[in-house]
């Protein structure tokens, strides 16, 4: 498989690292320095495109594979504003996008266990729910892609909640789900969900100790994407 990386961050590095162990091929390492190289590329060439870049870059990357049909596994977040003209663009260039928040399967099991212990919590009262969340300083969007995707989990599931928030102290709008985004070196990420009362806490936590999970993740979805049309997420790779 030729693989082509749009973002050569650290991410980028160990895909790329993680991709030729596994027998795969890099077509092009593009970065903010060299994108004018896309032009000289044959995206006949090419069997897919992991996109680890920049909120900034993101879209205009995404956009260059799907035009060219192209199939496009993308983990860039604080973009995500703009990812319905994504899902259009891919629907009618009949291509393939995938996208989630994290690759890792450790953290797509949490965003199951996460939403389940919503459900529970929803049947029961005096308890207050919020996230916390930490990583590395060079994560620039704040709260994380995951971070969201876990809030909208709970939202999904307890009624008297309407939205989230980014916080730094106590909330008090109790319709929406405070989360709390902390920057601290070297953390890969770590998401804790918590539910307090004056009697006790439930906490539930996922720390990951390496990029990795989140790199080999990316790579098997860009093997498993192969021959598959249309927008997919993690619930298609995973078949939850």
């Amino acid at each position: 498989m030729n693989i082509l990386l749009l973002g050569y961050g650290k991410m980028g590095q160990l895909i790329a690292e993680l991709s030729e162990s596994r027998g795969h091929s890099i077509s092009a390492k593009i970065n903010i320095d060299n994108r004018d190289e896309l032009n000289s590329l044959d995206p006949a060439t090419i069997d897919v495109a992991i996109e680890f870049s920049q909120p900034e870059a993101a879209v205009e990357n995404i956009k260059w594979a799907i035009e060219r049909g192209i199939p496009v596994v993308s983990g860039t977040t604080g973009w995500l504003d703009q990812k319905p003209a994504i899902e259009q663009l891919t629907i009618d260039k009949d291509s393939a996008f995938f996208y989630a928040s994290n690759y890792s399967i450790g953290v797509n099991i949490f965003f199951k266990v996460n939403e389940f212990l919503a459900k529970l919590m929803n049947e029961t009262t005096g308890y207050t729910s919020s996230i916390e969340e930490i990583h590395h300083t060079a994560k620039k969007d704040a709260p994380s892609g995951t971070a969201i995707t876990l809030a909208e989990g709970i939202i999904k599931n307890i009624n008297e909640l309407t939205n989230w928030n980014l916080s730094e102290g106590a909330n008090e709008n109790e319709q929406s789900l405070p989360i709390t985004s902390k920057r601290i070196d070297p953390a890969p990420g770590t998401h804790i969900i918590r539910y307090s009362s004056e009697i006790d806490d439930i906490e539930i936590t996922h720390t990951a100790h390496s990029r990795q999970g989140f790199a080999l993740g990316a790579i098997l979805v860009a093997e498993w994407i192969q021959g598959k049309k249309g927008v997919l997420s993690m619930d298609d790779f995973l078949s939850f």
